[in-house]
């Protein structure tokens, strides 16, 4: 069994933000599996799917992004699974707009939802699909920017990236993150 993370913030307000990129690409793998992540248990909305043979369970924490790895640590003690076992979608401002990495293990570079994981599990070891969502013109702040949504000539290229994701975390569950990465990092 694997364990699908995205990062985002809950609420309207925040819905379409760049920083929401790891819940936009969750709803996309969820849809695409035809999985509703409607149920709430573990401070977050969840959904359970199955990809090839392997169980998935779909996970967007509703705690707000610096508080993440309660929800993702609550369900990781409920079901026993290792880090290893974990698969965590999040915006990266160091990756342009439109390309996706992965990425095992690490540190959370300045990510406060990473950050928030990897204080709760004791551990960094696990799987990141990096979603890029570039770097702000110099006269914007960081914060401002990934709490921004994207413009309009931005659209086609975050949806790219997220179907990209999508891809990438199947190619994790079916061929292993070695063979992903080997596959989406070259690209």
């Amino acid at each position: 069994m694997k364990i699908v993370v995205g990062l985002g913030n809950p609420g309207k307000k925040y819905e379409r933000t760049r920083h929401n990129a790891g819940f936009m690409a969750v709803d996309e793998l969820s849809r695409s599996l035809d999985v509703d992540i409607t149920q709430d248990k573990y401070e977050a909305l969840i959904g359970r799917a199955r990809i090839d043979l392997q169980d998935v369970f779909l996970l967007k924490p509703q705690t707000y992004m610096n508080e993440s790895g309660r929800a993702v640590a609550a369900i990781m003690r409920d079901t026993y699974r290792s880090v290893t076992d974990l698969i965590v979608l999040h915006d990266d401002l160091d990756i342009p707009l439109g390309y996706v990495r992965i990425k095992s293990g690490g540190g959370h570079g300045g990510h406060n939802g990473l950050r928030s994981i990897i204080e709760y599990l004791g551990s960094s070891e696990f799987i990141r699909v990096r979603i890029g969502i570039g770097r702000p013109s110099t006269d914007k702040d960081a914060v401002g920017y990934v709490l921004s949504s994207f413009g309009a000539e931005e659209r086609e290229a975050a949806a790219f990236a997220l179907n990209k994701a999508v891809d990438a975390v199947k190619t994790i569950i079916r061929e292993g993150p070695i063979r992903a990465m080997n596959i989406v990092n070259q690209k």
